[in-house]
């Protein structure tokens, strides 16, 4: 224990010195202690750093929902007695069936879904036309057209996936369903503001479900056993998005859209509107061309091209993490925005040449 005259002496020689160097031994201290506690200081500063965006969120949500909402209540309202008629149409082709329309439905409602959504990048992708859309490729020098053996192998997995996989899944998702309580009936669709709710939760729930296993099978002990399956495919294709090894598609593809759902004890056709959405969502991420009026793939491009960067859905915890940091040095970054007009992002922000040889070789190494 210090000596009252020890505490004085310190005290009297910390006040002799000048106040510049006061701070800089603070700050110094500071610093040594922060190195010897990383991670609690990494993770103070992802906590601030989830504060700033949600709270950022919040006002301008606060400031624009009147307006937004009164807008789309007026389509929503004026249109509910169609949407309704539209779900009592689906319930009833299926006998007002509940097992029947909450597995079978479910199942055949997302596979149509994910094919239709794949069409047309499939056309392009084993054709390599019509040539003005090739113009919109990321990775111009890959998959044009894509090698027909490796394209079965894909189609092969997928297939499994959504069969063989898929039906048990239904099944037991249906349980949990009926568990929460989720309705099938026309009657009980919900309000547009609770389905608006309801879509925002689930892109929450999918963005934490996703990053956390996606970065889990980036472990180096998992990698080579799970995930490098999805990665033999550098330069992906809209049909690889579901192309996994099953472990991977059941904990990463299938559950974290569907936790949202059953966390809020949906309706039916909400889980369907939004299955739908994820499905198109996930498509377009890999499918490789950055065409006008659609939501930018290059975030996730470019994660399979250096393996290590934007796990996520939304890119919010990528952003928290860090885990986006070398991205957002590239010109693939600037790239990264909803295109507006017809001239292809590759050509109004080329990459530098030298850059360009050493993404493609250090992706090559990864």
């Amino acid at each position: 224990m210090a000596m009252p005259s020890e505490i004085m002496k310190t005290t009297t020689e910390r006040e002799d010195k000048h106040p510049e160097v006061v701070s800089s031994e603070i700050m110094k201290a500071s610093a040594q202690s922060q190195s010897k506690h990383p991670k609690v200081v990494h993770l103070l500063d992802s906590v601030k750093k989830t504060a700033f965006v949600v709270g950022t969120a919040l006002l301008v949500f606060a400031a624009a929902r009147n307006s937004i909402t009164w807008h789309l209540q007026q389509f929503w309202g004026a249109s509910g007695d169609f949407w309704q008629r539209q779900w009592t149409f689906i319930y009833q082709l299926f006998g007002e069936d509940d097992v029947f329309i909450g597995i079978w439905g479910t199942l055949g409602f997302t596979t149509a879904v994910f094919w239709l959504a794949n069409l047309l990048f499939l056309l392009i992708d084993i054709t390599g036309k019509p040539a003005a859309l090739i113009k919109y490729k990321i990775q111009q020098d890959k998959n044009i057209p894509v090698p027909f053996p490796k394209l079965m192998k894909a189609v092969q997995q997928v297939l499994f996936n959504q069969i063989i996989l898929g039906i048990p899944f239904s099944y037991v998702a249906y349980q949990v369903m009926q568990w929460r309580g989720c309705s099938h009936k026309a009657e009980d669709l919900p309000t547009f503001q609770w389905v608006l709710l309801e879509m925002f939760v689930f892109s929450l729930v999918e963005e934490i479900c996703f990053y956390y296993t996606h970065r889990l099978f980036h472990h180096p002990r998992v990698y080579k056993y799970i995930h490098k399956r999805h990665h033999e495919w550098t330069a992906p294709i809209g049909l690889v998005s579901i192309y996994a090894h099953p472990v991977e598609h059941i904990l990463s593809n299938i559950l974290p859209p569907t936790l949202g759902p059953v966390l809020m004890g949906s309706h039916l056709a909400t889980s369907w509107m939004w299955f739908g959405v994820a499905l198109i969502s996930t498509t377009v991420a890999h499918c490789g061309y950055h065409f006008p009026l659609i939501p930018s793939p290059e975030a996730h491009d470019f994660h399979h091209l250096k393996f290590n960067q934007n796990y996520g859905v939304l890119g919010i915890l990528d952003r928290l993490h860090g885990t986006d940091e070398v991205f957002r040095t590239t010109k693939a970054y600037q790239r990264h925005i909803l295109l507006l007009g017809l001239s292809p992002l590759t050509q109004q922000i080329p990459d530098d040449t030298k850059d360009k040889k050493s993404n493609i070789s250090k992706g090559k190494l990864e």
